[in-house]
């Protein structure tokens, strides 16, 4: 019998053929085909209301986008069973375990062309660690089908994300670079532990993001970077004050500043964005445990989308298709 990673890498191997017959599905035809799947996969044991509108309509009911998820896991999950394994696994939809497909250990995801998703929050260093599970992700055309009726829904395009590259693409690749640059010593802790928090929305926290890859990556000028974020400073509060917005405080400028009186300079900028941590979030941010920091010296550092987090995560894979 294949192992798991079989299984996945005949997904992998067929995305084509299972956007195909996904896409087929959702025009209501060979519905005949998987009617015993997802009679069984249903919570209720019973075809569910909108299959029968498929069936009889070729088009789906004007559901929100939370619901329309929910059925293309249906569907692709049918559409897997028996297609891609000929029926020779039989698999389940199961949100509540942690994971929509556990016989695959395998998560689905359906943004739109906005290529947004929201997912449950765990822990900040997921933004550069990844998923325990990978993904199937599915770009659909719900945020243009929406707007018509009747609901004729679409895959546009269809991706395999590995768990590690479920992370922020930019964030990763800085914590590449200073993996390789500092070691595994306290300045790196320090470093990781301000990408995972960062909201890059904060003009402060974006600027010392960017003294990061320009001057200890990079290993420009200082004192340039500095004279840049300065005119930066005096223009965003510029533009803030003719739109009446609450402007930058001049505290954050002159922490940025205060970087040229230590030395050196790396764990200068490296202190400033573990002091931001410590102002930003108060007991709310931390350092990672010891299963996440061993994680993240052996992780490839692989993201491809982009990450933020409030109360759940925003997962953005705008880049991803682009």
């Amino acid at each position: 019998m294949p192992t798991v990673e079989e299984y996945k890498q005949a997904i992998i191997d067929n995305l084509d053929t299972v956007q195909k017959h996904l896409n087929e599905v959702l025009k209501g035809r060979q519905l005949d085909r998987i009617e015993p799947i997802l009679t069984r996969i249903d919570a209720s044991g019973c075809l569910p209301p909108w299959f029968k509108v498929l069936k009889k309509d070729h088009c789906l009911p004007n559901y929100d986008g939370k619901t329309i998820g929910s059925v293309i896991e249906k569907l692709l999950v049918c559409v897997l069973e028996h297609y891609i394994f000929n029926s020779g696994l039989t698999l389940s939809v199961n949100p509540a375990r942690g994971v929509d497909i556990p016989e695959l250990k395998l998560s689905v995801k359906s943004p739109s062309t906005n290529y947004d998703t929201s997912e449950p929050y765990f822990s900040a260093y997921e933004r550069l660690l990844g998923n325990e599970y990978d993904s199937i992700v599915l770009l659909t055309d719900y945020q243009n089908a929406k707007k018509s009726q009747p609901l004729q829904l679409q895959i546009l395009h269809t991706r395999y994300l590995r768990g590690s590259e479920i992370a922020d693409a930019c964030l990763c690749a800085c914590a590449k670079n200073l993996r390789q640059l500092l070691g595994d010593g306290p300045d790196l802790k320090k470093a990781v532990c301000f990408l995972a928090y960062i909201n890059q929305s904060d003009w402060e926290a974006n600027r010392i993001l960017k003294l990061i890859n320009t001057i200890i990556i990079e290993k420009n000028s200082l004192n340039t970077e500095l004279i840049k974020i300065q005119k930066e400073f005096a223009a965003c509060n510029k533009a803030k004050m003719k739109k009446g917005g609450a402007l930058i405080p001049q505290e954050a400028l002159d922490r940025l500043l205060s970087i040229k009186t230590i030395t050196p300079v790396n764990h200068a900028i490296i202190t400033v964005a573990e002091n931001w941590v410590i102002s930003a979030l108060k007991d709310n941010g931390r350092y990672p445990n010891e299963n996440e920091w061993n994680r993240f010296l052996t992780s490839p550092l692989d993201g491809k989308i982009g990450m933020s987090f409030a109360l759940q995560w925003r997962y953005n894979f705008r880049s991803l298709f682009n």
